[in-house]
């Protein structure tokens, strides 16, 4: 399959989407726990939202690279095929004047389609992440079922057991055992947090 040349021009656009994806799975995430988390991030924050993304948890990244592997691959067998004047694969691809196109015609049909085919994959799994995330911790904090692992030390040596909504370059959003208030606490004002209950450690 010869369209690699058009997707390497489309590199670019490549991570500001995926920025764009970031910002929409935490917006869609907070949005859901009442907060604009927009308002509470700078611009570093956001460009490397999608890398924070992808590095929280490894099953996400598999399923990411999974997702981008099938998004070349299935365009790429069509493609094949199509060359091979399969009609099933010209008709998947929509290739409806396949015998009258140029062979950079076509390569650039099948370039589109991976783009589109990617953006939709990525947008699903992006905006499903923070619909998910979102509302299984609305149903735990109205179940008050969640579970207070670290230990947020303030400046005037008080110190509270809080479960960890997020954090950025600036705040630490969170939730205080035995209180369902969220509170969004500059950086600054806090001493020290410390993870008290770490599960890969004790198991």
């Amino acid at each position: 399959m010869k369209f690699s040349e058009g997707i390497q021009r489309s590199l670019p656009f490549g991570y500001l989407f995926l920025v764009v994806m970031g910002i929409l799975k935490e917006s869609v995430f907070y949005y859901q726990i009442g907060i604009n988390i927009l308002k509470y991030s700078t611009i570093m924050d956001i460009l490397i939202s999608p890398i924070a993304t992808l590095t929280s948890h490894p099953v996400i990244l598999i399923a990411l690279i999974i997702i981008i592997v099938f998004s070349f691959a299935f365009p790429a067998y069509l493609s094949k095929q199509s060359n091979k004047n399969k009609k099933w694969a010209q008709k998947m691809a929509a290739l409806k004047d396949h015998e009258n196109m140029s062979k950079e015609a076509v390569e650039n049909h099948f370039t589109n389609m991976f783009v589109r085919f990617t953006a939709m994959m990525l947008l699903s799994f992006f905006v499903g992440i923070g619909w998910g995330e979102g509302m299984a911790l609305t149903k735990r904090i109205k179940e008050k079922s969640l579970k207070y692992d670290y230990t947020l030390n303030n400046g005037d040596e008080n110190s509270e057991q809080v479960y960890l909504i997020g954090s950025n370059s600036m705040y630490y959003i969170y939730l205080t055992k035995g209180n369902n208030t969220i509170k969004i606490a500059p950086i600054g004002s806090i001493k020290s947090i410390e993870l008290t209950h770490n599960r890969k450690l004790n198991d």
